[in-house]
């Protein structure tokens, strides 16, 4: 009995042993994966208005204040901008007495493109367009893989009509930049 005793013990401590063992061993890894899949749609988009542009008070027969705003446009496709030359809400107009206007002109430039040798964007334009022949053609923005944003520019320049002086007082106007899908 006493070999006996002497056995139950013995088993007993290698059972508690290879218990403490199997719970003081480091469980496998067991991996779960998951497949995760997205579409980016076509985005063109601005991301807000223009800064606003407030052009130098004209004080000479001469003058010809100008001025600039900005804003991005996102983009993962090729866009033309075009403005919106129906009406003569882009002609500055002393309140609303279409008789009572300036000579109105624009230019239009972006932060990349052909002008830098890289990222989304066009190639700028050198010189001012009145209002009513701006961006007529597009201005054409060809987009680069990998640069989805662009800054726009916006340049505007007052002046008095040729060989007069306007009335005198607050001139405004609002110019209308439309982005849409590029035909190139």
């Amino acid at each position: 009995m006493k070999m006996s005793a002497k056995r139950v013990v013995l088993l007993m401590g290698i059972v508690l042993l290879l218990d403490a063992n199997l719970v003081l061993a480091d469980p496998a890894n067991d991996d779960a994966t998951a497949s995760v899949t997205v579409t980016v749609a076509d985005i063109m988009e601005w991301s807000g208005n223009f800064s606003a542009i407030d052009l130098e008070d004209i004080t000479t027969q001469t003058s010809a204040p100008t001025g600039s705003g900005t804003a991005t446009l996102y983009t993962n496709g090729n866009v033309d901008i075009t403005a919106d030359i129906v009406g003569t809400e882009a002609q500055l107009a002393l309140g609303t007495d279409p008789n009572q206007t300036l000579v109105t002109s624009y230019m239009l430039t972006d932060d990349g493109g052909s002008d830098d040798g890289g990222g989304t964007g066009g190639t700028d334009q050198g010189s001012y367009t009145v209002y009513n022949l701006f961006l007529s053609p597009a201005y054409i923005i060809t987009h680069v893989a990998g640069d989805g944003a662009v800054v726009i520019t916006l340049y505007a320049k007052a002046e008095n009509p040729s060989g007069e002086v306007a009335d005198a007082g607050s001139y405004s106007a609002i110019q209308t930049l439309t982005a849409a899908w590029g035909t190139q």
